[in-house]
C-alpha cells in the first residue's frame, strides 16, 4: 500500500480538523433548531423541518468522508425520519417527538476530535516525460516485414529499433526500456511464442510498457484473450496498416502524459468540495469549484471541463435541474456529469440520471474511489471527443475545426495586436504516389507528414487536414517571414524521408502558401490568400514556401 504523500497528509488533516470545528457549532445548533419545532406554527414547523433535513442530508454525505462513518449514518437515518415527517405533513407528533428527541441527543454528544485520516492506497499518475521522439522495440521475426515497421514509424518520428528474436531483444532490454513494444503473437522461430514471452516480460518489469500485438488472424478469440491477459493495448492483423498502428501507439502516449483532465464540482458543502478538490488535484487532475450555479456558463466557456461532479441537493437550483441547464446546449453534451450525494432511494437516483446525469455515486466516497470514477470518466470523454474531432488517419483536427480555429486566430490578433500566420501545406504530385506506388503507401506519406508538422509547431498553434494530401496551419503571434522560415525547415526534412513501396523506395517534397493577419481580411479571406499563395509556389515550380503578398 503506497502512503500519501506527507503534504497531502497534512492537508487532509488540516480539512478533517475545520470539519470537526464545524461540527462543534453545527450540532448543537440542530439540537437548538429540533426544540423550536414544537414552539413555532403549523406553516413555520414545515419550513423549519425543511431546513433541519437539508443540513442532516449534508451532514450525512460528508461526515463519512471525514472519517466519522457513525455520525453519518446517524444523520441519515434522521434525514429519513425528518422526510417521514414533512410527508405526514406534521400531523403525527409522535414521530415529530421521537424525531426531536433523537436531534438533541446528537447536539449533545461529547466534543468531536479530528478523526484519523486513513492512508491512501491508490497510486499517483506517473506521467511519461516527453524526450522528443518516442523509443519503439519491433520484435517481429519476417526481416522484411520488421525492416518495413521500421524505416515507416522512423519516418513517423519514431526511434524503432527492429529485433529477429527474443534474444535480440532482451539484451536490448538490459540496455534500455523502450517507450513502447511491437510484438508478433506467434514467431514460430522461437521455442515460445510473442505472447508468452510479453506475459513473462510482464512479470520482469516494475512498471509495464505499452504493448501492440500482430497477429495472422485478427479474429481468433483465443489469441485476443491470451494478447488482452499480456497486457495488449492494440491488436493488429497482418499485412499490418502502419498509419493505424502508429495512431493507436500515439493515442496509448498521449493517455499516459497527456495534459490533466479538468474537472468542475458543484457542491453547496464548502468543505466537501475543498477535500474533493485537493484529492484530485493530487491525483493530477485540473479542478475548479463552483460556488454560485448562475456563474456556470463562465466556467464551461473558460475552464472547458471533461467532467462535472454535481451535488444533487442544493438550495436554489438542484443538481439535475443544473445538469439540464447543461444538457440544453449541443456543445456541453460530451461533458459527463456524475451526481455525488447522501441520497440513497434508488427512486430518485435513477429519476436524477434519467433526467441528464451518466452516473451516480454515494457519499461518503472514499479517496480511491473518487479518483478511480473520476479518471476513467475523463479518460473515456477525452478519448471520445478525440475520435469525433480529429481526422482519424493524421490525429489532426478535421476541416471544420482547424477552419474554426483561424477565426479564432484572427478574433484574438485583432483583439491583441499581435501578429498571426496561416499556412496552407500540399504534397507535390501525390496522384502520382497513389497510382504508382498504391493508396497504402500514400496514407504513409501522409501520416509522416502530419507527424513531422506536429512535432515542429509548437503546442500552441493549431493543426488540421484540410482534405485529402492538403494541411491547414495557424500560428499565433508568428509574422509571416518567421512562419516561413518555420515552414522551410519541414520542407526541407520531409523531402530527406524515404518511404518503402513494393520493394523499392521514393521521396517526396511539398509546398506551401502563407499568410499573415492583418485589419482588412476576415478568415475566408485569410485562407484564401494563403491558398493563393500555395497555388503561386506549385506554379514556380514546387517544393518551396511562397508569402502571399
Amino acid at each position: 500500500m503506497d502512503k500519501v504523500p506527507h503534504a497531502l497528509q497534512q492537508h487532509l488533516q488540516q480539512l478533517g480538523l475545520q470539519f470537526s470545528e464545524r461540527l462543534r457549532q453545527e450540532l448543537p445548533q440542530l439540537a437548538q433548531q429540533a426544540k423550536q419545532l414544537l414552539e413555532v406554527d403549523e406553516s413555520e414547523r414545515e419550513r423549519l423541518l425543511q431546513n433541519l433535513r437539508d443540513q442532516l442530508h449534508r451532514l450525512a454525505g460528508s461526515a463519512g468522508t471525514f472519517g466519522f462513518a457513525q455520525l453519518g449514518q446517524q444523520a441519515r437515518e434522521l434525514e429519513q425520519q425528518a422526510e417521514r415527517c414533512l410527508e405526514r405533513l406534521l400531523r403525527q407528533h409522535q414521530n415529530l417527538n421521537e424525531f426531536i428527541s433523537a436531534l438533541q441527543e446528537l447536539g449533545e454528544q461529547p466534543a468531536i476530535a479530528s478523526a484519523p485520516q486513513e492512508p491512501s492506497d491508490r497510486k499517483p499518475k506517473q506521467p511519461r516525460n516527453e524526450d522528443g521522439s518516442r523509443h519503439i522495440y519491433i520484435l517481429e521475426g519476417e526481416a522484411a516485414v520488421g525492416e518495413n515497421m521500421r524505416q515507416t514509424l522512423n519516418n513517423f518520428g519514431y526511434h524503432a529499433e527492429h529485433f529477429n528474436s527474443i534474444a535480440g531483444l532482451d539484451a536490448a532490454l538490459q540496455q534500455r526500456l523502450p517507450d513502447a513494444l511491437i510484438i508478433d503473437a506467434k514467431l514460430p522461430d522461437e521455442a515460445s511464442c510473442g505472447l508468452e514471452y510479453a506475459n513473462q516480460l510482464r512479470a520482469r518489469l516494475e512498471e509495464p510498457l505499452p504493448l501492440l500485438v500482430l497477429t495472422d488472424q485478427q479474429d481468433d478469440f483465443a489469441t485476443q484473450l491470451q494478447a488482452v491477459r499480456a497486457g495488449a493495448m492494440g491488436l493488429f492483423s497482418k499485412p499490418v496498416d502502419i498509419p493505424q498502428l502508429e495512431s493507436r501507439l500515439e493515442r496509448c502516449f498521449t493517455q499516459q502524459s497527456g495534459e490533466p483532465y479538468r474537472v468542475l464540482i458543484a457542491d453547496d458543502d464548502q468543505d466537501l468540495a475543498s477535500r474533493y478538490s485537493l484529492v484530485l488535484r493530487d491525483a493530477g487532475m485540473l479542478v475548479e469549484v463552483l460556488h454560485d450555479p448562475a456563474q456556470i456558463f463562465n466556467h464551461l466557456r473558460d475552464f472547458n471541463p471533461e467532467v462535472i461532479l454535481l451535488d444533487v441537493n442544493m438550495p436554489d437550483c438542484t443538481g439535475p435541474e443544473l445538469a439540464q441547464i447543461i444538457r440544453c446546449n449541443d456543445d456541453w453534451l460530451r461533458i459527463p456529469i456524475i451526481y455525488l450525494s447522501a441520497e440513497t432511494d434508488f427512486g430518485k437516483q435513477m429519476n436524477a440520471l434519467i433526467k441528464a446525469g451518466d452516473d451516480f455515486v454515494s457519499k461518503p466516497i472514499s479517496d480511491n474511489a473518487l479518483v478511480a470514477t473520476v479518471f476513467s470518466r475523463a479518460q473515456r470523454a477525452r478519448l471520445l471527443s478525440d475520435a469525433l474531432a480529429r481526422d482519424s488517419l493524421t490525429g489532426l483536427l478535421k476541416h471544420g475545426d482547424i477552419k474554426e480555429q483561424v477565426a479564432i486566430e484572427l478574433e484574438r490578433a485583432l483583439r491583441s495586436g499581435d501578429r498571426a500566420s496561416v499556412v496552407m501545406l500540399d504534397i507535390d504530385h501525390f496522384k502520382r504516389v497513389n497510382d504508382e506506388h498504391g493508396h497504402a503507401a500514400g496514407d504513409n506519406v501522409i501520416r509522416a507528414l502530419a507527424n513531422l508538422l506536429r512535432q515542429r509547431l509548437r503546442r500552441v498553434d493549431s493543426l488540421g487536414r484540410y482534405g485529402g494530401e492538403e494541411f491547414l496551419a495557424v500560428l499565433p503571434d508568428c509574422t509571416p517571414q518567421q512562419a516561413k522560415l518555420i515552414v522551410d525547415e519541414i520542407r526541407q526534412r520531409f523531402a530527406e524521408l524515404h518511404f518503402i513501396a513494393d520493394g523499392g523506395e521514393f521521396s517526396c517534397t511539398l509546398s506551401a502558401g502563407i499568410a499573415g493577419t492583418d485589419l482588412h481580411s476576415d478568415a475566408d479571406q485569410l485562407r484564401e490568400r494563403a491558398d493563393r499563395a500555395l497555388y503561386a509556389a506549385k506554379h514556380s515550380g514546387r517544393n518551396q514556401v511562397q508569402v502571399a503578398e
